[in-house]
């Protein structure tokens, strides 16, 4: 068996039940087409295989790439050996889904990727560290700039915890299952994404401060300014940037709009 390796954050999951159950959230049919990122040793890339058209499985490290045709015998599998951050994402037909058990050092990355590019997938199913499921699918007063950028694109929920435990070698913290499914339609219409996201950044730049505060520093806006844009959208300046929700962003982002 090829040795997990610490710096690429491998950590292999055995337990057939537990993989069943992550790829059970996709809800796969025989006519879908299914990115798996870093595959490893192709224990959840079997049960894709079989519960899908084809499978599409992008690894990082070269030789469990090249050994995995060998774990996994598939006339449905395609194996590149590929940093997925580099990966064209337009060459798969539209409304693929994702399923994978992912390195956490790039969790959000990938995630950044997914949700931003040309070619969405429609549902995206992923095991990672339980603190970042958490984040992602994050509540108002707890809210983060992961939050609501996964959550302005998808509909995110939260699946299986899986205990560090079940894994070879065993992480140093548990891992939960997200996921995200692309919502149809955007959910806000005529959206300034770049202003939208400007917005969030500079609201989370002193995510301790008031957002009265934050919002001055991070706009370039005297704190008066920041205050009377706050009580235009309707938004208590005491306030902190965990505490809004993507309404709340979506009023502040027309506020300013309309003050230019």
């Amino acid at each position: 068996m090829s040795q997990p390796n610490k710096s690429l954050g491998q950590h292999w999951l055995k337990d057939d039940a537990i993989l069943r159950a992550i790829a059970d959230y996709a809800k796969l049919t025989s006519t879908d087409t299914v990115l798996e990122i870093g595959p490893g040793l192709g224990t959840l890339t079997k049960i894709l295989t079989e519960n899908s058209k084809e499978v599409v499985a992008v690894e990082f490290d070269k030789e469990l790439a090249e050994s995995l045709s060998e774990r996994v015998s598939a006339k449905n599998l395609e194996i590149v050996n590929a940093d997925f951050l580099q990966f064209d994402l337009n060459q798969l037909p539209k409304d693929y889904k994702v399923v994978a058990n992912v390195p956490y050092y790039i969790t959000a990355k990938i995630v950044q990727k997914l949700l931003t590019a040309d070619n969405k997938p429609s549902v995206i199913v992923l095991l990672v560290q339980k603190e970042v499921a958490e984040r992602l699918a994050a509540k108002p007063s707890e809210m983060s700039i992961l939050s609501i950028s996964a959550q302005l694109f998808a509909e995110v929920s939260l699946g299986i915890e899986v205990p560090a435990k079940f894994f070879t070698p065993p992480p140093k913290v548990d891992s939960q299952v997200v996921i995200m499914k692309l919502r149809d339609k955007p959910l806000f219409e005529n959206l300034d994404e770049k202003l939208f996201f400007r917005i969030v950044k500079a609201g989370f730049s002193a995510r301790r401060k008031k957002l009265r505060t934050s919002l001055a520093g991070g706009l370039g806006l005297s704190k008066p300014d920041a205050e009377n844009l706050l009580i235009k959208a309707n938004i208590d300046p005491n306030l902190r940037a965990q505490d809004l929700s993507l309404d709340n962003w979506y009023s502040l982002t027309k506020a300013h709009n309309q003050t230019k």
